[in-house]
């Protein structure tokens, strides 16, 4: 038996996580590791930030944690398991299953040697990287997420994001808050082409100091949740679709998180 590490997946959440992971049956002959154990050592690799070939001796090889983490990600595994606990998390909340408000926003990751191919210049940011695009529901529940050059307008993925949260609400999605750098009649219809109406929150310019901004606050914390995962610190990864899922894996555990301090049963 080895020593747990801090990363380990908990009983009870691996009671939520194991139907959603469990692609083949537990007891298939190409299985040599436990799923379990193979779920901890891609925990341990988000948690952690280490690189793949870091991976403890007394965890699966890095071989066998990467080839099946690219198996979930590719299967959208994680994806299933934010929209049923966004459902769960809203009820337990007291609202509706499915949201009718959205808060867009984005931040600059980085870029390292395996990102850098791909990597654009953020002049507002000054840093060179990758930009993560997000949308939350008012509870800071991942809606949709999408990755591009860091040299992208925020004003030119409002079309993307709205329709991932159309897709993943069934059509709920009524109106979505962002900055100003969504301004524009551009984005304003992109977004009203999906239905949803563009509400700027815009920062006063009498005040000084930090400023709690309607709205905006939600998905900005939905970020700072995201930062206790280390390998999203910077862009690591040599494709956007990984690092896009690793994102939204990260998310996944957040919310199972959040969700197992409700005093309810675990089912599904």
């Amino acid at each position: 038996m080895r020593k747990p590490y801090p990363a380990d997946v908990p009983d009870e959440e691996w009671a939520f996580v194991a139907p959603y992971l469990s692609l083949l049956p537990e007891d298939v002959s190409q299985r040599m590791y436990p799923l379990r154990e193979v779920f901890n050592g891609m925990r341990y690799i988000l948690k952690t930030g280490a690189p793949w070939r870091w991976m403890p001796n007394d965890l699966p090889p890095w071989e066998i944690v990467y080839q099946q983490t690219q198996r979930w990600l590719n299967a959208g595994v994680f994806e299933n398991m934010v929209h049923d606990l966004r459902v769960l998390l809203r009820i337990c909340e007291g609202k509706e299953p499915m949201p009718t408000a959205a808060i867009f926003d984005s931040r600059t990751l980085q870029s390292t040697p395996e990102s850098g191919a791909r990597a654009g210049y953020d002049g507002a940011k000054k840093r060179k990287g990758s930009k993560v695009h997000l949308a939350v529901d008012t509870l800071g529940n991942l809606l949709g997420l999408y990755v591009t050059p860091a040299n992208e307008q925020d004003r030119a993925q409002v079309s993307e994001l709205a329709e991932q949260v159309q897709e993943a609400t069934g059509d709920h999605i009524q109106v979505a808050f962002v900055d100003a750098g969504y301004t524009g009649q551009q984005p304003a219809e992109d977004a009203a082409a999906e239905g949803i109406a563009l509400h700027v929150v815009k920062l006063d310019q009498a005040k000084r100091g930090f400023v709690l901004l309607p709205r905006r606050w939600v998905v900005e914390r939905s970020f700072a949740w995201t930062s206790r995962f280390r390998r999203l610190a910077r862009d690591y990864e040599r494709l956007p679709e990984t690092l896009k899922g690793i994102y939204i894996a990260a998310f996944a555990i957040l919310m199972l998180q959040q969700w197992l301090r409700f005093p309810v049963e675990i089912g599904h």
